[in-house]
């Protein structure tokens, strides 16, 4: 199986789209004002699959393309954003596409370039940047246990019950590692959150995470159930801790 297409496989990107996590405000003008991104430069997008973080990016102008390997998120990508003039996608492998003699200010990735190893991912985006560009990388860590802790260890119950994927997530970047690339000033940004979600919200939003994709009967729908009739017995309600990260660094 290969997780980096799961998503496109498994979900219409309506869904997908509905169910993903946003960014917040001041991220984008984070990594904007980082990388002085405006109409004269140059953006790339990894991985951008129905644009959660897309638009803040092409309001400044600025020449923006994305690489997208799901060819149905390709399509719902052009769909949104094809009336922007500074749009491009490419349906291709960022692993293996040839970007030729282009550089770029800013490449970026919402919780896109984990699922590349980091040899590949760290020395071909140094590459590709510009002297001065930027690397942002950004992604959502959840908390799901302090806000509701009695009903995190009624679901982990489930979890050990039912939840036994097909192919288990074993991808983990270690984004320290890029100052090993050539990259300099590394740093770390915070920003926070706090989400509910009912019993049937929850349940579709949990249905999008990439190993829950893998999950087969008789597991799948004694999880899913399982999971929802746990959020009812607590109220019908969940609350979510959300941590979004953000990973800058510049090419010398």
């Amino acid at each position: 199986m290969d997780y980096r297409k799961i998503f496109d496989d498994n979900i219409s990107p309506k869904d997908f789209d509905k169910w993903r996590f946003r960014y917040c405000d001041e991220l984008f003008d984070d990594v904007i004002a980082y990388s002085q991104l405006d109409n004269r430069k140059t953006a790339l997008e990894i991985g951008p699959g129905t644009g959660q973080a897309t638009e803040p990016i092409l309001k400044t102008g600025c020449s923006y393309i994305a690489i997208e390997l799901g060819e149905n998120f390709t399509e719902d990508m052009k769909a949104k954003f094809d009336s922007y003039n500074n749009f491009q996608i490419v349906n291709a492998d960022f692993e293996t596409y040839d970007f030729g003699k282009n550089r770029f200010d800013l490449v970026y990735s919402a919780a896109t370039i984990q699922w590349i190893p980091e040899e590949i991912a760290f020395s071909k985006t140094y590459d590709m940047l510009k002297s001065g560009g930027t690397l942002a990388m950004f992604m959502t860590h959840t908390d799901y246990k302090s806000p509701n802790e009695a009903l995190h260890q009624k679901i982990q119950e489930v979890y050990d019950e039912y939840f036994k994927p097909e192919t288990p997530y074993t991808r983990n970047l270690e984004y320290e590692n890029i100052i090993n690339y050539g990259f300099a000033g590394f740093e770390r940004r915070e920003y926070y959150e706090t989400i509910e979600y009912s019993a049937d919200d929850y349940v579709s939003h949990v249905s999008i995470y990439a190993p829950h994709m893998t999950l087969q009967e008789p597991y799948k729908t004694k999880f899913f159930t399982g999971v929802r009739e746990a959020v009812l017995s607590f109220g019908d309600k969940i609350v979510l801790n959300n941590t979004i990260i953000l990973y800058l660094t510049r090419k010398p």
